[in-house]
């Protein structure tokens, strides 16, 4: 271990490469607080040929190699290990090209999610996935992850707005996966490598397709003193053949919590609210608006309001935006799930979560992006008793097994990382398994590629069958250290 870090410290400039304890603590662990390691080193690289070189120095040596972005991740997908180097893409964070002809942006993974639409601003386009996160979170862990966000329901995921990638191998070869073409010969790599939690390459080039703006957006707020009635106006919505630009869920907790903390004019008294926006040209929008607010009366909503002008939409938003900040309020610590569902199981699970609280004796609060059933519930708990954060868990794993019994999947955005790796062998099963080893396998044979994680192997899942009838518990890879 020491003669890599050394090889590396030789091969790369002054002041990019970390090694000490004080220097390493910030890299511990990533937005999944609850499991925490220090690596092996930190790697800083300033470009491509710095980032293939790690990889070539770290192959040689057989030491494993863990990618990083911001460490805005919640599956734990950048959790170090302590013999592996941790790479981090932070210094590649430029913006290389806006073409606003061609509706494109070329980009380095440092960039962050929203400076892409800011500099895409001046010609009126923007990047539409928008993750909450998206302030801080950058490009190449959107594409390692496959975000989504609010707009996701119309504008799709970062793989449905992909061109092209350019990708380091753990061999330190560069690939250029994609084109600006419409389609592109051979097998779909550009897609295989979206969402691969940096199990099979490191991205260091992401080129993305910008949309106009549109010329109007406005959201309608609608209240529900029963979830089942929220979740009926939802499936009314996706059945009338409306695909609003968001359509989102907050219980009411999340309500209550987020409400002092943004303002943004949330009826306290509501068990639910929907946020559902229309964008498009004035006449589309308004044509929209009025067939939404009326499925959502009929569907049985207390209390409707729209959007009069552009500051009060954007509140509106805010507070979905900020309801992870804002159950710092309600308890030391937090666990964000990620599950998905059929939307018209909605108000089943979320009244199955509410039977779990009491049995685990957490409080759940549930906010989510619910015109594509893809569930957010955040169990609260303080980590500094070890007796709740076992529940917690517990709590966390039964959630995700109920959304694939329900004819869902153990994570819509977050990814699988070391959080859901255990319930990986719940969604599928060996034959399976084998194929995602195989891929793994033809991409990295030696396995140094962010090991441990997204995909279990069919002995961990063996062990997980087993232990599970009994009603036993499979750690997690590592072990929560606080």
């Amino acid at each position: 271990m020491s003669k890599v870090i050394e090889r590396l410290r030789r091969a790369l400039p002054a002041g990019a490469l970390l090694s000490s304890a004080e220097e390493l603590k910030p890299y511990e662990c990533d937005a999944l607080t609850l499991y925490r390691q220090m690596p092996l080193a930190v790697a800083l690289p300033a470009d491509e040929a710095q980032v293939a070189l790690v990889l070539r120095i770290c192959r040689e040596a057989r030491t494993p190699v863990i990618a990083r972005g911001a460490g805005t991740g919640l599956s734990g997908g950048a959790t170090p290990r302590q013999d592996a180097v941790l790479l981090s893409l932070a210094r590649l964070n430029r913006i290389i090209d806006i073409d606003p002809l061609a509706r494109t942006a070329r980009v380095q993974p440092g960039v962050r999610n929203l400076a892409i639409s800011e500099a895409a601003a001046p010609h009126r386009l923007y990047y539409a996935p928008d993750p909450s996160s998206q302030i801080a979170c950058t490009i190449g862990g959107n594409v390692a992850e496959n975000s989504g966000g609010v707009h996701c329901l119309k504008y799709g995921l970062t793989v449905h707005n992909l061109l092209a990638l350019r990708v380091a191998t753990i061999e330190g070869e560069v690939l250029e996966l994609g084109s600006a073409a419409p389609d592109a010969p051979g097998y779909d790599l550009l897609a295989l490598l979206t969402g691969s939690e940096g199990l099979l390459g490191v991205v260091t080039q992401v080129t993305v397709r910008l949309i106009p703006r549109p010329d109007c957006a406005r959201v309608v707020l609608a209240a529900f003193d029963d979830l089942a009635k929220a979740g009926q106006a939802v499936a009314d919505v996706i059945a009338a053949g409306i695909i609003p630009a968001g359509l989102e869920m907050m219980d009411r907790p999340t309500i209550a919590a987020v409400e002092p903390f943004v303002h943004a004019g949330y009826p306290l008294e509501a068990e639910a609210i929907l946020l559902c926006e229309s964008d498009g040209t004035p006449a589309e929008v308004e044509e929209e608006i009025l067939r939404m607010e009326a499925l959502m009366r009929s569907a049985g909503a207390t209390e409707c309001r729209v959007s009069r002008d552009e500051d009060e939409r954007l509140r509106f938003w805010a507070g979905r935006k900020a309801a992870f900040p804002a159950m710092g309020a309600l308890a030391p610590d937090y666990y964000c799930m990620d599950g998905s569902i059929p939307r018209r199981r909605l108000a089943a699970v979320l009244q199955a979560i509410r039977q779990m609280e009491s049995r685990y004796g957490l409080r759940c609060t549930n906010v989510f992006h619910a015109g594509d059933g893809n569930l957010h519930p955040l169990i609260l708990f303080d980590c500094n008793i070890p007796d709740e954060v076992a529940r917690a868990e517990a709590f966390g794993s039964e959630i995700l097994e109920l959304c694939v019994r329900e004819g869902g999947s153990i994570t819509g955005e977050h990814g699988v990382g070391m959080e859901k790796i255990n319930q990986m062998c719940v969604q599928f099963g060996s034959g399976e398994l084998e194929a995602f080893h195989a891929v793994k396998h033809a991409f990295d044979d030696l396995g140094l590629l962010n090991p441990g994680k997204a995909v279990p192997t069919l002995h961990r899942c063996a062990e997980f069958g087993r232990l599970h009838v009994h009603g036993g518990k499979l750690p997690h890879p590592q072990l929560p250290r606080f």
